[in-house]
């Protein structure tokens, strides 16, 4: 018998047929958190972009929050309970569903007005706006009175 190089185990024909035989997993509200909203940070002179991965997913999936000085990204994916036209079913389904959510603390000195989203082609890009160093520290010093 001749052994085929295989990085999951002896043989990769083996290891592909053995995942049919084996109990599908549940993927009923949930989305793998390890894949969902990949996001870059990038700074700028002004600004921070945010580039958050949603694939799959459209505009009406995807919410942006602002409260409390964090930005919340919280995206949807439903499942849609149509009937199969030729009659098949589901023996593996990967494309998992639910609610998955990201959060990030961009400060308190920003106004939710300031932030600029735009969603293009699976990636939901934020602009929020830089607080000028010296706004920060002077929100933060206590006048002393002598």
């Amino acid at each position: 018998m001749m052994m085929m190089p295989s990085i999951f185990g002896e043989n990769l024909f083996d290891d592909f047929m053995d995942g049919f035989a084996k109990p599908l997993m549940q993927f009923e509200n949930y989305i793998d958190q390890a894949t969902a909203m990949k996001t870059d940070v990038k700074e700028f002179d002004d600004r921070y972009e945010f580039n958050v991965e949603l694939p799959g997913l459209s505009k009406e999936d995807v919410k942006a929050e602002f409260s409390e000085g964090y930005l919340t990204i919280t995206a949807t994916r439903e499942e849609k309970n149509e009937q199969e036209s030729d009659g098949g079913k589901y023996i593996c389904r990967e494309r998992s569903i639910g609610t998955s959510s990201r959060r990030f603390y961009i400060g308190k000195e920003i106004k939710k007005d300031d932030i600029k989203a735009s969603f293009v082609n699976g990636i939901l890009q934020l602009n929020v706006p830089k607080v000028p160093k010296e706004e920060i520290e002077n929100n933060k010093l206590i006048t002393i009175e002598g």
